[in-house]
């Protein structure tokens, strides 16, 4: 009988977009892997059986409580070989139907971004930091992702071992860029001229992704520079609104979820991110890799990528302004755009899908021998 591995997470499309080549080469070692998720379910290749969770984001919502039953019933039943959590809500209830287990399997969680950091309010920060503590006689093994999250989680010990990891890795190999002709004709066809200056930025429409911060400053820059917007979220619609009472409709294209991101990458000159926090963005990575100079705030995630000044440029978070200026010095020097570029490609490589999951999967087995 195959042993059983349970991924969890709060939605299935993290799964979807971080895990498959992890579930798959699982798989093909001889594990069932199951996952565990809320949110609108969806198919899941290479998955033994699919668990749905009544997962809601409010933390204190009576469907996460019964969220933590299901889990208790099914890694009893299952008796799992280990269980991996991912994002902050899923992690939490998870560990949270472990922590009352007599028998309690070994658990790796992965830290993708704590939710809160030396600016974050004490009430909403004593929380998170307080759910991350009650947790932690269960978390036998914390896999975190960059600089702050790493010394946070080692000074309050979050997890009876440590360790830090390059995030999940990306697929650069997938994230090649169309060519040229094509890149062309898809920007004629969006109503770009040549002589336009396009900056991308993929995210979520959220109160933490800050689209608000970038818009204001690409208001204040020379009608030739417009902004991609692709992506989805609760804001997206008060963004839009913000854009027509700039007079910028012209000059920002909101194309909900898309799905050839390396086209929109390919008719960019750069690429920018006014988030809040994060983990170790992909979005970035991905621009990064794309060969695309990135001006970012400068949070935690962006400061473990960018080297301002050699593969890209930082501004102080909340602040158009300085988000103005770090924008107005690409469209300024070419030259500049060129460098930050090929330096920022460059240094991706250590963060490539091939380089991270070994190392990744290395600590699963470890877990697995024990």
């Amino acid at each position: 009988m195959a042993r059983r591995i349970l991924l969890t997470a709060s939605t299935y499309s993290h799964i979807a977009n971080f895990h498959l080549p992890y579930i798959r080469t699982l798989t093909e070692c001889g594990y069932e892997v199951d996952v565990a998720c809320g949110s609108k379910p969806q198919e899941l290749p290479y998955v033994s059986r699919i668990i749905h969770l009544p997962l809601k984001k409010s933390m204190l919502s009576l469907s996460n409580f019964s969220a933590v039953k299901i889990m208790r019933k099914e890694i009893r039943s299952n008796e799992y070989a280990l269980i991996s959590c991912h994002t902050s809500l899923a992690a939490f209830f998870t560990r949270l139907a472990v922590l009352s287990m007599s028998h309690k399997p070994p658990v790796v969680c992965t830290a993708h971004g704590y939710l809160f950091d030396d600016t974050t309010s004490g009430l909403k920060k004593a929380l998170l930091v307080g759910a991350e503590k009650i947790t932690a006689p269960v978390t036998t093994l914390l896999m975190t992702m960059n600089a702050w999250d790493d010394a946070f989680a080692r000074a309050h010990h979050l997890g009876k071992t440590i360790v830090s990891i390059p995030g999940m890795g990306v697929d650069f190999s997938a994230m090649r860029q169309p060519p040229p002709d094509e890149c062309m004709e898809f920007r004629r066809g969006l109503g770009f001229l040549e002589q336009d200056f396009l900056l991308v930025y993929a995210a979520e429409f959220s109160k933490r992704k800050n689209h608000e911060v970038l818009l204001r400053a690409v208001a204040e820059l020379p009608e030739t520079v417009k902004l991609l917007l692709p992506g989805d979220g609760a804001l997206r619609t008060d963004c839009m609104a913000l854009a027509k009472s700039l007079g910028m409709e012209q000059r920002v294209v909101f194309p909900g979820q898309v799905h050839n991101m390396p086209l929109w990458y390919g008719i960019a000159d750069g690429a920018v991110s006014s988030s809040r926090s994060e983990g170790l963005p992909f979005n970035i990575m991905e621009a990064m890799g794309a060969g695309l100079p990135v001006v970012a705030s400068a949070v935690k995630g962006h400061t473990d990528l960018i080297q301002p000044g050699m593969n890209g440029l930082l501004f102080p978070s909340d602040d158009p302004a300085a988000c103005q200026k770090q924008l107005a010095l690409l469209l300024e020097d070419p030259d500049l755009c060129r460098r930050l570029g090929a330096n920022a490609k460059a240094s991706m490589e250590a963060y490539d899908l091939s380089c991270v999951m070994p190392q990744i999967l290395d600590h699963y087995y470890a877990m697995l021998k024990q």
